[in-house]
């Protein structure tokens, strides 16, 4: 049996980054990951010029760490934020994309909203606070803002962040900061005028809300951390794992590597696997507590990568284009990655990933990949405006069963049952994307907090 002072479970983004901040420190850390290779749900792909991804396509720098990250890997790997041109949103209406308004008279003169809502947004400022904490986001937008923009902006958004429901996501669970400007201020609008005019700390200053990407693509981030944390310390290939207590406030932990059994002692233990891995992983745990713990629905994804190898002229300049539920179409979005990111397709074309499925549509999982190139190609012309006989030049399809989790009411007993377990056991810290939100830059932000929290440093 070896001894090391933490071992990870989990070689993704948030485990990678967890584990590079201790061994920064002195830390003897040990990770061990059951798939075949690092990363998560992050994989990147090169395909004749064209630059995939298998998983998230970008983040948003809304954290301090973020930057520190890249910071620390600037000779390994440099962060890339997207291009202004990029920063257009689309979202579909009855046969064409339109795109969000960013100013007032682009806001007045927008199809995607009604007249009655429009006008009814003047007096957003003065409508009375929700006093329901577990109100969705759905109703708050409806409450505060009216149904058309509940329909062409917060369900657009919500399918293209959680890939769910707005209706069902808890608003201070699924949008926390948009709660706390009505909560705190009583208007969205009132509350960022008012966050605007804060001042802000240099470290603050460079939380630039920048939509950004790693150099070639986010495996290009995960291989230079597992680099600056070493080959030596992380373990992949390792199979049912088992954590259990020690007498000593330690803990032992089993697992099967090449048909062998081993053992490793660890004095912390920090989990960042899915919700849904943690019964076999933590057999102490009672079941009741751990129902609680595991209850979380991730909502299923396919992203499709798509190449085109000459867009004869027929540029989208955006970030992406979102479908609303109720336009009844079968896809949730596509992003356009070639214009956010240089060099991510062949000189005159493009590359696109498009997403289906989600919590409203779970079944799409069961499509085959013929139905799904079909759904692609009819779209090229459809809604692309690309020629009828356009095909996709190249077409990667990745499944995800469980791809998003959804901070749905249940997630109030998920982490008092957790608060609980980790004060019975104050060697172990259960992270990961079942908590503190599910974006890259959420997912860099709790490794930092995660770390800290080991080592006894303030919270920044």
């Amino acid at each position: 049996m070896t001894n090391h002072d933490i071992v990870i479970i989990g070689a993704g983004i948030t485990g990678l980054t967890c584990a590079f901040q201790l061994a920064r420190k002195g830390k003897d850390v040990m990770v061990l990951e059951c798939m075949d290779r690092i990363g998560g749900q992050i994989k990147t792909w090169s395909d004749a010029g064209f630059t995939f991804e298998s998983g998230p396509n970008t983040g948003v720098v809304k954290h301090y760490e973020v930057v520190e990250l890249f910071d620390q890997l600037s000779e390994r790997c440099q962060m890339e934020t997207a291009l202004e041109s990029s920063k257009r949103r689309l979202i579909w209406k009855k046969d064409r994309f339109h795109a969000l308004p960013s100013g007032l008279v682009s806001a007045l003169r927008t199809p995607l909203f009604t007249w009655k809502d429009k006008f009814r947004i003047l007096g957003e400022p003065w409508r009375a606070k929700g006093t329901d904490p577990n109100e969705s986001v759905g109703s708050l937008a409806e409450r505060r803002l009216g149904k058309s923009y509940v329909d062409y902006a917060v369900d657009p958004f919500l399918s293209g962040v959680y890939a769910g429901d707005p209706y069902k996501l808890p608003v201070r669970l699924a949008l926390p900061r948009l709660y706390a400007l009505e909560q705190q201020y009583g208007s969205f609008i009132r509350g960022s005028i008012a966050k605007a005019k804060m001042p802000k700390t240099e470290q603050q200053k460079r939380v630039s809300r920048k939509v950004f990407s790693s150099k070639g693509g986010f495996s290009n981030l995960v291989e230079a951390i597992a680099e600056a944390i070493g080959s030596e310390h992380i373990t992949t290939s390792a199979m049912n794992i088992s954590i259990t207590p020690d007498n000593e406030g330690g803990w032992n932990i089993q697992y099967e590597k090449g048909g062998e059994s081993l053992q490793l002692h660890a004095d912390h233990v920090v989990t960042t696997c899915g919700a849904y891995a943690l019964p076999q992983l933590l057999p102490f745990v009672s079941e009741t507590q751990m129902r609680a713990i595991s209850n979380l629905y991730y909502a299923p994804v396919i992203q499709v990568g798509v190449g085109i190898a000459d867009c004869q002229g027929n540029e989208w300049k955006a970030f992406g284009g979102l479908v609303p539920s109720c336009e009844k179409k079968n896809l949730l979005g596509i992003l356009f990655p070639s214009a956010c990111f240089q060099g991510r397709a062949p000189q005159g074309g493009a590359t696109f990933s498009y997403f289906i499925g989600g919590s409203r549509h779970p079944d799409y999982l069961q499509k085959s990949d013929e139905e799904l190139t079909q759904w692609v190609n009819q779209s090229l012309s459809e809604m692309l405006q690309y020629p009828k006989e356009k095909r996709a030049d190249k077409v990667r399809i990745f499944r995800h069963e469980r791809a998003i989790p959804q901070y749905e009411a249940s997630s109030d007993n998920r982490l008092q049952a957790i608060a609980q377990l980790e004060e019975r056991y104050p060697s172990l810290t259960i992270a990961g994307n079942l908590r503190d939100g599910i974006g890259i830059g959420d997912r860099i932000k709790q490794a930092f907090d995660v770390a800290r929290k080991i080592l006894g440093e303030p919270h920044e």
